[in-house]
């Protein structure tokens, strides 16, 4: 099968790797899955989240697996189902979900409210409220409330992020299941914008990208492009990072990873950069399986205690 022109544009833009047919695979019998979870109705939007774990053992800890898409497009569902012919994530054709189930995490992709319609912070205000209900549920999930980590590709990189330094930022919460803590155990950055200000003074990308997702004047753009960007809330209480980006990528340079990681370091807080050579804003096939690999032995770190 050969994708479309229009929805290869759309795979790019969500941080999607594109590349030749997996061999298809059964599915795993030691797998879990339950999708379409209602986690929350917000402004009349049904927010669901889809969810794989391990059938034994447990309590499991979990990873929230948030998509790109440039806030305004993209789905759960491209790390929740299986990869058709021509999108591979390196994973021998299984989702992201299962993967991950397979290796003894439980994960959540989560659906959040897209621009225009949802304008900043509702999309991490939705994914936030995500972490509470996971939280608010463990029990009847299977997974450890107090080991969750954020795991998040352009756009979704972005918002794991801003969950890994905005604990308590009361704008960014939600009012939904109070009594429980938003806060991450650690964060995967692939490709995620860190500083929005260094795209407030380019009309094109501003008009394309952050027109339907932010809401401000020309007078207070500063203070919203600033707001809304991870670099900004870095402070020695953010949770361990991994940034793994590619060094030619044209719509979010590494430089956005590069400031992020000196940041964290700078405060305090603890991080780690990977930059991956001649790679652009999403790659695919067994160099994407590598850096998926270096991606879930830092979950294995920081969530299980392992090397």
């Amino acid at each position: 099968m050969t994708i479309p022109p229009s929805v290869l544009a759309v795979l790019v833009s969500a941080g999607l790797p594109v590349a030749a047919p997996p061999k298809p695979v059964p599915p795993s019998p030691d797998v879990l899955v339950k999708n379409d979870i209602p986690y929350a109705t917000v402004d009349g939007v049904k927010l669901e989240l889809d969810f794989a774990a391990p059938k034994a053992g447990g309590p499991h800890p979990c990873v929230v697996l948030l998509h790109g898409g440039a806030w305004k497009m993209g789905s759960r569902k491209e790390l929740s189902r299986r990869p058709p012919a021509d999108l591979d994530f390196g994973t021998d054709g299984k989702s992201l979900t299962e993967t991950l189930a397979e290796r003894g995490f439980a994960a959540a992709s989560v659906s959040y409210r897209l621009a225009p319609k949802g304008k900043f912070p509702a999309q991490i205000q939705d994914v936030k409220t995500a972490v509470r209900y996971l939280r608010a549920n463990a029990k009847d999930l299977n997974i450890d409330p107090d080991r969750i980590a954020a795991y998040g590709f352009s756009a979704g990189g972005h918002l794991a992020a801003l969950l890994g330094t905005t604990a308590g930022l009361k704008d960014f919460e939600g009012d939904l299941y109070p009594e429980q803590s938003s806060t991450v155990c650690c964060v995967v950055n692939f490709f995620g914008p860190a500083d929005l200000s260094l795209y407030c003074e380019t009309p094109g990308i501003e008009k394309a990208f952050f027109k339907d997702f932010l809401v401000c004047t020309p007078a207070t753009k500063a203070a919203a492009f600033a707001k809304a960007s991870p670099i900004t809330h870095a402070s020695r209480a953010s949770a361990p990072f991994i940034h793994i980006h590619g060094t030619a990528d044209v719509v979010v340079p590494v430089l956005h990873s590069e400031a992020f990681h000196k940041k964290l370091v700078e405060v305090g807080a603890k991080s780690t950069l990977v930059e991956v050579k001649g790679k652009g804003h999403g790659w695919f096939g067994r160099d994407f399986a590598d850096s998926s690999e270096t991606a879930f032995r830092f979950l294995g770190e920081h969530l299980k205690g392992t090397k």
